[in-house]
């Protein structure tokens, strides 16, 4: 886990980054300068385009993670990267004239409640290509355990980029239609600097001679194609909805609260990047004890920090709205709780996701999405007309529920495998009891004292019981030799 625990923490230091500019883009620059409305545009904008991401890259991007370990020849290498390029061209080349064709109809379905926003739709397609084609290229990077860069620019560029373009629409530097151009051309500015750096670091030859099991990597790219169209849809079908069924100021507010609970995300979103290639190298070499030690070590270690990250935001929750203080957000209290645990349920069952996708069994992963995907448009079909904007919530968190005790039960009947241990029910134990202690702290003090007074307590009582019961050798290992390094 060396090379794991190292880039996750540089990694993980990228993502916080771009969760805390991201915070100040989503919590203050976008209500404050651009307002709810818009906001829920650019959100809904970006979410329906990340729905059309995957029918792009056509899974090519996984493809490369799966089988790159799997080839000795740097000719046999070049030809997989070859594929993962040409496919999702010959796909951009067809898609293009049929949005063409129907560019009407998808500006009138998309916007129903306000057809004056329906203009703005191309976004979706240019944004949606670029994104796609990035994906890939960056699958060349982890593949090489170069994850850190481009993750940098997957996670950190795009907030960034958007903190700098509300910055100059609230000078008057940009009105929203430039605001709005200069977003696609700041996407695909990254496009251009991932695939410089990509050939830099692997230095591909063009290879049209592909192995007789192109095939089978076909085949794999068509079910994670499908995979990765559900499992979009399950991640970005609310706020579609939402803009749907009630209006993009709901949008706004959802997205406030989902982007808060999705914080207790951020360990394995900097853990995967660099675990999804070495759990593909055990499982090609047949390594099953390594490919056990990595399921439970990334489920400790992942539980145990999704669970500070948990505790810290619902702890101050209150204190965050009454600091946000903008209008109608303070709908999106409720959503946060129920999101987050969803979230952290997601979180324990560690490199579960990326053992399935990497393994003969990865077709099940498109049962897993398909039956996700279908769950969640009924569920938010339902409960957003049931429940307002919080039965969107509801339908969240029954989706990741199931699902990840599906993908449990799945490992443990292929595998014989699963992640939990003994330290799991300590780390439940630790957290259970720290909110106790915590949830009826009151301070009189500001929203932002109250916030860093509290946090400070939550995370000196937490840490220090996490490293004296000894929950996670990594993470006690880190804190020694950052100990002796300072």
């Amino acid at each position: 886990m060396g090379i794991v625990v190292r880039q996750s923490f540089l990694n993980l230091i990228s993502i916080g980054i771009a969760f805390l500019i991201g915070a100040v883009n989503t919590l203050y620059l976008y209500p404050t300068f651009l307002g709810s409305k818009f906001q829920g545009l650019v959100i809904a904008l970006l979410a329906i385009s990340n729905l059309i991401q995957p029918f792009i890259s056509f899974g090519t991007q996984h493809a490369v993670i799966r089988f790159y370990s799997k080839y000795t020849r740097k000719n046999e290498r070049d030809g997989l990267l070859t594929i993962s390029i040409l496919i999702p061209i010959v796909i951009v080349l067809l898609f293009i004239p049929f949005f063409l064709a129907y560019y009407n109809e998808i500006r009138q379905y998309l916007f129903q409640s306000d057809q004056s926003l329906s203009k703005y739709v191309y976004v979706i397609l240019f944004i949606a290509i670029s994104t796609s084609f990035f994906e890939v290229f960056y699958s060349w990077l982890r593949v090489k355990l170069k994850s850190v860069f481009g993750n940098f620019l997957k996670e950190l560029y795009p907030r960034l980029l958007i903190a700098f373009l509300l910055i100059f629409y609230s000078i008057g530097l940009l009105n929203f239609d430039s605001f709005i151009l200069y977003l696609i051309y700041g996407y695909y500015l990254r496009l251009v600097i991932v695939i410089i750096y990509s050939f830099y670091v692997i230095k591909p030859k063009l290879n049209l001679n592909f192995k007789n099991d192109f095939n089978e990597i076909f085949k794999y790219c068509i079910l994670i194609f499908l995979s990765g169209a559900a499992s979009s849809i399950i991640l970005d079908i609310d706020k579609s909805m939402l803009s749907s069924i009630l209006t993009v100021e709901n949008v706004a507010y959802y997205s406030v609260a989902v982007f808060i609970a999705a914080v207790i995300e951020i360990p394995g979103r900097a853990m995967f990047q660099i675990l999804s290639p070495v759990v593909a190298t055990a499982i090609n070499k047949n390594q099953m004890k390594k490919l056990e030690d990595l399921l439970k070590k990334s489920s400790t270690n992942l539980v145990l920090v999704a669970s500070l990250f948990f505790l810290l935001i619902n702890l101050n929750i209150n204190d965050f709205y009454n600091m946000l203080n903008q209008d109608g957000y303070s709908i999106g209290i409720p959503i946060v709780v129920i999101v987050s645990f969803g979230k952290i349920y997601s979180m324990s069952i560690g490199c579960t996701n990326n053992i399935i996708s990497n393994s003969k069994y990865y077709y099940y992963t498109f049962w897993f999405s398909l039956f996700s995907s279908v769950s969640a448009v009924i569920l938010n079909l339902y409960l957003i007309s049931e429940f307002g904007i919080i039965g969107a919530a509801y339908a969240t968190v029954i989706v990741l529920a199931v699902m990840n005790s599906l993908k449990i039960y799945l490992i443990k009947a292929k595998f014989n495998i699963h992640p939990y241990s003994k330290d799991t029910i300590k780390i439940i134990i630790l957290s259970v009891f720290t909110y106790f202690i915590f949830s009826n702290l009151q301070l009189g003090f500001q929203p932002l004292i109250n916030i860093i007074v509290k946090s400070s307590l939550v995370l000196i009582l937490y840490t220090l019981s996490a490293y004296i019961f000894k929950l996670s050798d990594d993470v006690n290992i880190f804190i020694d030799k950052f100990n002796k390094n300072w």
